[in-house]
């Protein structure tokens, strides 16, 4: 699946000129445009093909923060 569309470009973005890690919440603010629902989905997938890393934090549905993948390297 190639997720390389606008959202995910914007997505990318967003989390490259970070100072820190995001939740979901945060990035959701600097993308108004699209519902909560997309934006998850496509942050999982971009964790999932290696383009930026996450980690749920919390119990129950939890939440998510979303950061670089060379962030700590």
């Amino acid at each position: 699946m190639n997720t390389k569309d606008r959202l995910s470009e914007t997505l990318i973005k967003v989390i490259n000129v970070a100072s820190e890690p995001l939740e979901t919440k945060e990035i959701e603010g600097k993308v108004p445009a699209e519902t909560r629902q997309k934006i998850f989905n496509r942050l999982k997938n971009l964790r999932g093909e290696g383009t930026i890393k996450g980690k749920m934090v919390g119990a129950g549905k939890g939440t998510w923060i979303w950061w670089r993948k060379d962030a700590f390297a």
